[in-house]
């Protein structure tokens, strides 16, 4: 196994530990460490990239990691070209993230711990895509929920920090909880954790069943909804997506590396991953093609109405998300991870934009304060229209062609769903553009809605944060032309690369059909652009008169369709009252504390009692012995 293999998790696991465990010694300069780290796993994922491409593919164990009857598991790594992918887009999101963040982080008394915490989720997130196992996996899944509810929460002072962070973390416990079973139904057919062994032997498991609490079901469907369950879970897909926009709470660093690199992008590299299980069951497909339709819309239509600068890029990751599940769903699985590339660059930038501009704002993050800030941020500006355009759809740039792509599967697959998640998909491009240049109008252009202080204390971010924010433009431009049809005059050489592994998908359609619908969906999104630019620009007026006119509308999309409130009134209050009356009230006050306070108040008595018997007069002890003696000879005589 070549040593950049094993240099690439172990650089972020030390300077986690080094970081952590000498951050006050050093101060301000914490940062050069995770920095460093960041840069050599960045230089050995090009390394394992280079390999790949010249038909290199690795796939060792290092040792026997677990051993319990029928049960190995390895410690291994599978370095393929899906691999390979996702490790150039964790280590260089998350080096352009480290970076950035010494600007942003800057003064923050934490600074030490908040570096070691980003290196911690980097060697997470790589142990999760280097896995040769389903246990292995697991570990990497779980690891990357401990650090994100680190990161989430890490302005733990902050009530609603906290809370976030912990909702994070019990929400993905329902998914996780799924992704278990699955895996341990893995092993129960298979008789092995080790994806190669698993997939190599899938076939035979059709028309297959499995028998649970007296329900039947097809083995391959159950296996493949319950690793469903777990991706979910992970990428906040209805209806566990009640996590991630709470997860804006942590520092606008973070939401980059979680929304971008990290995190919500594990469920789709699960499917994909899995994808030789999922092509066992049409139930399955179907399944995730309509989930994924269903959050698409669902989460456009909320980002419709945010005004938190933050919140509405959230939303639009859970949309762009399902975008990647609708890929899958229809058996596309090269183009829902090239999707996942793209959105990588384009969404990191988005929230690194944000950043930027709340840095500049002094912390605010609501857009009815904002407003003018070309003039002021110019780089944040150029760079943040960029990424706006590219999540839009706009020719050229790397969402258009990724994004394209999803929608031609869909609309051409045999999956029944195909085109119902086409027609969704097309409408939430059309959402997607205006929601995008809405935040982007409200933020950059028309006149300034804040403070004076806040005006005057505005400009431009320093140099390690617009560097960032320049280099991720040049990947919201350009990362898409991987993956360039042939219908534009390209290769299609990311299906070509991804094929080994994730098959490739053909679009049997006419080429009129093909220049239709890409035309259709770019007419979408410019329309989506004009609509804002008329609504914010031309005519700022109509926003309020239209909140007016649709008011019940417009209070559900802003209470979020009351998700959160139906979470609490089902779940979330029984559990509390369940805790308070039961589990607290009668469980520990009565039954435990009566057990644990009773005993010894029964000795007490029953030793109050004994004590009076003890009363220092002779005439007493005698006439208890005299009645003994007397007991004692009555039962002698009687026995």
């Amino acid at each position: 196994m070549p040593l950049y293999l094993v240099l690439l998790p172990l650089a972020p696991l030390l300077s986690f530990l080094l970081t952590l465990l000498s951050g006050k010694w050093m101060g301000s300069r914490a940062h050069r460490l995770p920095i460093l780290a960041a840069s050599i796993s960045l230089g050995c994922a090009l390394a394992a990239g280079w390999d790949v491409a010249h038909g290199v593919v690795t796939d060792a164990d290092f040792y026997t990691w677990i051993t319990a009857g029928d049960l190995q598991v390895s410690f291994g790594f599978l370095v393929d070209q899906l691999t390979a992918a996702m490790l150039i887009v964790v280590t260089s999101i998350s080096l352009l993230v480290h970076i950035y963040s010494v600007g942003y982080m800057q003064g923050d008394p934490s600074y030490p711990r908040f570096f070691a915490y980003l290196s911690l989720f980097t060697f997470s997130m790589l142990m999760l895509v280097l896995g040769n196992n389903f246990l292995q996996l697991f570990f990497g899944w779980e690891a990357v929920g401990l650090s994100s509810y680190l990161l989430i929460g890490f302005w733990h002072q902050k009530k609603s920090a906290a809370d976030a962070g912990k909702k994070a973390f019990i929400v993905n416990r329902f998914g996780d909880f799924g992704l278990s079973l699955g895996i341990m139904l893995v092993f129960v057919t298979f008789g092995t954790l080790h994806y190669q062994e698993v997939f190599q032997a899938a076939p035979g498991i059709v028309g297959q069943q499995f028998t649970l609490l007296g329900l039947t079901f097809e083995l391959p469907t159950l296996i493949a909804l319950l690793l469903f369950c777990g991706a979910v879970g992970k990428s906040a897909m209805i209806p566990l997506h009640v996590w991630l926009p709470d997860a804006m709470e942590g520092p606008t660093p973070v939401s980059a590396l979680i929304h971008a690199a990290t995190m919500v992008t594990a469920g789709v590299f699960l499917v994909a991953r899995c994808n030789p299980l999922f092509e066992l069951s049409s139930v399955a497909l179907n399944v995730i093609t309509v989930v994924g339709a269903v959050t698409c819309l669902f989460a456009a239509t909320i980002a419709l109405v945010q005004t938190d600068i933050k919140r509405v890029v959230a939303y639009s990751t859970v949309s762009q998300l399902s975008y990647m599940f609708v890929a899958c769903g229809v058996g596309a699985y090269s183009a829902g991870i090239f999707h996942l590339f793209t959105h990588a660059y384009f969404k990191a930038l988005l929230f690194l934009g944000c950043g930027s501009v709340i840095h500049a704002m002094g912390g605010e993050q609501d857009v009815r304060s904002m407003g003018g800030l070309k003039k002021y941020l110019p780089i944040t500006y150029w760079t943040f229209l960029l990424a706006s355009l590219s999540i839009s759809g706009a020719p050229g740039l790397a969402g258009f062609f990724s994004k394209d792509e999803i929608l031609l599967m869909a609309y051409t697959t045999n999956i029944g769903s195909g085109r119902f998640a086409w027609f969704i998909g097309l409408v939430v491009a059309f959402i997607t553009a205006f929601y995008s240049f809405r935040l982007f109008f409200l933020t950059f252009h028309g006149r300034f809605r804040g403070s004076t202080e806040q005006r005057d204390h505005l400009h431009e971010s320093p140099p390690v944060m617009t560097v960032p924010l320049i280099l991720l433009a040049v990947g919201a431009v350009t990362a898409g032309w991987l993956g360039s049809p042939e219908i534009l005059g390209g290769h299609s050489m990311w299906d070509h690369f991804m094929a080994p592994v994730l098959g490739r998908a053909e679009a049997h359609v006419p080429h009129f059909t093909e220049w239709l619908l890409m035309g259709i969906s770019v007419f979408a999104g410019l329309s989506g652009i004009w609509l804002a630019y008329h609504l914010y620009v031309r005519r700022p007026e109509l926003p309020g008169q239209l909140r007016e006119s649709f008011s019940e509308t417009y209070r559900w999309l802003v209470n979020k369709y009351y998700v959160d409130e139906f979470y609490v009134a089902v779940l979330v209050q029984p559990a509390i009252n369940c805790s308070r009356y039961v589990l607290s009230a009668f469980a520990d006050a009565t039954l435990i504390e009566g057990v644990v306070n009773g005993v010894p108040r029964l000795i007490g008595r029953a030793s109050g009692r004994l004590r009076r018997l003890q009363s220092g007069h002779v005439q007493h002890y005698l006439a208890a012995m005299a009645s003994g003696a007397v007991g004692l000879l009555v039962w002698l005589y009687l026995v």
